[in-house]
């Protein structure tokens, strides 16, 4: 691990929306979207991740609004194999890519609920979806980092004489980002994936997925486990206090009318009153369960509030509490930070202000520290 190459991401949508915010307007605000996007390279964020469902907004039509309005902002594309044949999505991401400059990565997400997978037509189970992605993203390497003529025939796809054209910008590596809690993801997305994405369990929990994705690499052969990605919701106030009465308030609310509404427009893909499919949500429920506060200050009653859908678990405190925490998971191996807030814009601008450089600041800190007693060695 280097502290030198901990990269922190955000995410972006096309509309002011969240659980403590009723959507209102139309589903893509350009507008809105751009000031998003913007509000995070000046935040001096590495990357933003567009997310998927089945009838959200197309992530590559977003990433290339988005980098149309940025400069350098990285966009990772959450992408659902088995939807589109990988021929065409290996080049939809290499054109994307060239015309950003290089911006361009994926974020893998096999499948969601068996209702939200059909709903794009997609009926195959759970396991075997994993199997297919594997597949899928065997092509997609080959496609991005070899060339000439290739035919391919696999289980779930097969074709002839495909020449891919358009690469990724410089021949560079288009990194692929991967999630998935249950043993087949583990196994494809350890042989796959350039980062691992988990969502925000205690330190033990997540130490022990870290363990999971390292044996499971090693068994596919491979040198080094994945990067590994945790993703938090940081509610900040100017004390630890102050973010706490923000906490319960956000908390009141999504238990409330208003996040009754965000509940009834999501449950396609996560039914309310349902146990939740996907063995992430299960397992965030499960740490819920064992207590309200882990670690420094991971809480976990918006998890419960939401039934576990998506990264839900919340790091409460001042901007300071807040980043020592987050350095507690770059301890334990951590690379990547995902945060993103109840206020979607105006945490965004207040995680940039406030919470990032201190982040960056014990980093680099923490690099030059560890750099010093090996060059009074080398003296």
């Amino acid at each position: 691990m280097s502290y030198d190459d901990v990269e922190i991401l955000g995410m972006i949508g096309t509309a002011d929306a969240s659980e403590i915010r009723p959507a209102s307007g139309p589903v893509i605000d350009p507008e809105y979207t751009a000031r998003f996007a913007r509000a995070h390279e000046e935040g001096g964020f590495d990357r933003v991740l567009i997310g998927y469902g089945s009838g959200w907004a197309e992530g590559t039509q977003v990433a290339a609004f988005a980098a149309a309005h940025t400069e350098r902002l990285g966009l990772l594309v959450a992408h659902r194999p088995g939807v589109v044949h990988p021929t065409l999505a290996a080049r939809t991401f290499t054109t994307l890519d060239q015309f950003s400059h290089g911006r361009v990565a994926l974020n893998i997400v096999t499948g969601s609920t068996n209702a939200e997978q059909r709903r794009e037509g997609d009926y195959v189970p759970h396991d075997e979806r994993y199997a297919r992605t594997d597949e899928y993203l065997q092509i997609l390497r080959s496609a991005w980092d070899t060339t000439g003529p290739r035919d391919f025939e696999g289980s779930y796809y097969r074709f002839e004489g495909a020449t891919p054209q358009v690469f990724p910008y410089q021949d560079r590596h288009l990194e692929l980002f991967f999630g998935g809690s249950s043993p087949a993801a583990y196994v494809v997305g350890a042989k796959h994936a350039d980062t691992y994405m988990l969502w925000g369990e205690p330190l033990a929990e997540t130490s022990g997925q870290i363990d999971t994705i390292a044996e499971q690499a090693g068994a596919a052969g491979r040198a080094q486990r994945p990067r590994v990605s945790v993703s938090f919701r940081p509610v900040l106030g100017r004390t630890d206090a102050e973010a706490w009465e923000r906490a319960h308030g956000i908390l009141d609310t999504i238990n409330g009318a208003v996040g009754q509404q965000f509940k009834d427009r999501h449950s396609r893909l996560h039914p309310e009153g349902k146990a939740p499919e996907n063995a992430g949500s299960q397992r965030l429920l499960a740490v819920a369960d064992k207590g309200e506060l882990h670690d420094r200050c991971l809480w976990t009653p918006t998890t419960k509030a939401v039934g576990g859908g998506g990264n839900s678990t919340a790091l409460v405190g001042s901007p300071e509490t807040v980043a020592a925490a987050i350095l507690d998971y770059v301890e334990i191996g951590v690379d990547t930070v995902l945060i993103r807030g109840y206020d979607p814009l105006q945490d965004a601008i207040d995680y940039g202000r406030d919470l990032l450089p201190l982040v960056r600041q014990e980093l680099a800190h923490r690099a030059a520290t560890r750099r010093t007693p090996a060059a009074s060695v080398a003296g």
